[in-house]
């Protein structure tokens, strides 16, 4: 079954780009356009995407705020922002709406098809720079929250291994390489841990892990 993408963005020739990047993979199926945030709702809904390409500027309902309502609509879909900008503003509203990911518009064909299959995967899909302000922000909290810290007890310590895995970027190929297991006991693991937490994606699980002090900016590899 071909990857179900719905096309986001007030830019007919940036849709018309996606469009003809994306043909280029048979894997990959664009099901949908709408040119603004309000109609991206109405389209996942009826589309039931597995990914949504999403812009931040759009003049009728930004893509922060239509990315809370896709999400409330369509739960299994995976959200990935693209956009010109880089700020904590975008990179967070994102985040915290539920994106799955956050790609500049600069990323090359390849990158953009190769992130919408990492996405569908269940892989973290944050460009180096993004994960770098994730990184920073979690440095500048004093101290691990409580709920964060008393969460972080329901792992197990394999779970915990591997969460620590996932915040340094690996995927789980790489992570079942650095713990000399199988790739399908590091899903399971990362199934587990996003339950345990009431995390939605490995994105949400970044965070969690530098909010809880679980990872420092010193670990990254």
């Amino acid at each position: 079954m071909p990857v179900r993408v719905l096309l986001v963005d007030d830019d007919d020739l940036m849709r018309a780009g996606l469009r003809s990047i994306l043909a280029s993979d048979a894997r990959i199926e664009v099901v949908g356009e709408a040119s603004g945030g309000r109609a991206a709702i109405g389209e996942a809904r009826s589309l039931t995407p597995h990914v949504v390409l999403m812009d931040v500027r759009m003049p009728d309902l930004d893509g922060i705020a239509a990315t809370r309502e896709v999400l409330s609509t369509a739960p299994d879909a995976k959200v990935v922002i693209l956009t010109t900008f880089e700020n904590d503003e975008y990179v967070f509203g994102a985040l915290e709406a539920g994106a799955s990911g956050f790609l500049l518009k600069r990323t090359s064909p390849e990158g953009l098809i190769g992130a919408i299959h990492t996405v569908v995967a269940g892989d973290a899909l944050l460009s180096p720079s993004v994960t770098r302000t994730v990184i920073d922000r979690a440095a500048r909290q004093p101290r691990p929250a409580a709920h964060t810290a008393r969460d972080l007890g329901r792992l197990t310590p394999r779970e915990r291994d591997v969460l620590e895995l996932v915040a340094r970027g690996l995927s789980n190929a790489e992570i079942a390489e650095a713990l000399v297991v199988e790739e399908t006991t590091v899903k399971t693991h990362v199934k587990h841990l996003l339950g345990k937490l009431g995390l939605r994606d490995r994105v949400q699980a970044v965070i969690f892990a530098y909010e809880s002090g679980l990872s420092t900016p010193g670990s990254q590899g």
